[in-house]
């Protein structure tokens, strides 16, 4: 039944597509546009925890390959055909200049990933005008997903739930690795990150 639902509402926002939003979508999804905001994310940490940055980017590290793999650990388990892949779905669904990925969709990395940035990521930041944006933006991404043929709803929705789970546990170790062993010395202690 949800399986059913999921197939219907992918059809539904596959089919809402234009050459405009083919190009604008197919850049959304693509890995290195974003790689501007990973900067810019990566500056505003820098301006907030100066010498902790460097221990902040190892834990991002550990974010992304946690999102990463475990993603693709999931894709390997549940084996379910991508929308593009589906043979029911055959002349249906419509791709952007013949991509469709690997074989299997769920879950996706891509929305995994972005939304293990934006949780990681807001965790830190903590201002609200950045929150709704960084969220804003996973949602994007993760609907572009769908858009370009490659995703269903569920895969996305899924996604997202293992990728902000990445996020916050490991902001959680980041924040135990800090009240343990940072704080203890001088050189870290004037930038103390609140729990998450």
């Amino acid at each position: 039944m949800l399986e059913a639902l999921d197939r219907q509402l992918f059809l539904f926002l596959n089919s809402l597509n234009s050459p405009f939003w083919d190009h604008v979508m197919f850049i959304i999804s693509a890995k290195l546009t974003w790689v501007p905001l990973y900067l810019a994310i990566i500056y505003a940490l820098w301006r907030k925890y100066k010498r902790k940055l460097i221990v902040i980017l190892l834990f991002v590290i550990l974010a992304v390959t946690l999102s990463d793999r475990l993603s693709v650990a999931v894709k390997n388990t549940v084996k379910r055909p991508r929308p593009c892949h589906e043979k029911s779905l055959e002349g249906m669904v419509h791709t952007v200049k013949g991509k469709c990925g690997g074989q299997y969709g769920f879950v996706s990395s891509h929305a995994s990933n972005s939304f293990m940035v934006a949780l990681f990521s807001l965790l830190l930041i903590r201002k609200r005008w950045y929150t709704v944006s960084i969220i804003l933006w996973a949602l994007v991404v993760g609907y572009s997903r769908i858009y370009l043929g490659v995703h269903y709803p569920g895969d996305v929705v899924a996604s997202s739930a293992l990728g902000a789970l990445a996020g916050w546990f490991t902001i959680f170790l980041y924040n135990l690795t800090d009240s343990r062993f940072l704080q203890k010395s001088g050189y870290f202690s004037q930038n103390k990150i609140n729990k998450a």
